[in-house]
């Protein structure tokens, strides 16, 4: 076991600084709670910063657009 927390009444956890620290866990990233086999498997995901995605394309775009593109989940 790496590390342990409680949970509030609002069912609200601190992810503890060794884990954010071995996991590079960052402000605004995500956690992803799935079931294994052997019980809960938890993930953590990068937010996906407008920065981020700088180059993707090869056609020059409206950044405003592909913003508001990317906020609505789609590419």
């Amino acid at each position: 076991m790496l590390s342990k927390t409680k949970i509030s009444k609002g069912f609200q956890t601190v992810v503890p600084s060794a884990v954010r620290e071995a996991f590079d866990v960052e402000p605004g990233d995500y956690v992803e709670w799935t079931e294994g086999q052997d019980g809960l498997v938890v993930r953590f995901r990068k937010r996906t910063r407008l920065r981020d995605l700088t180059g993707v394309g090869s056609v020059p775009a409206d950044a405003v657009a592909v913003k508001k593109r990317v906020q609505r989940g789609m590419r």
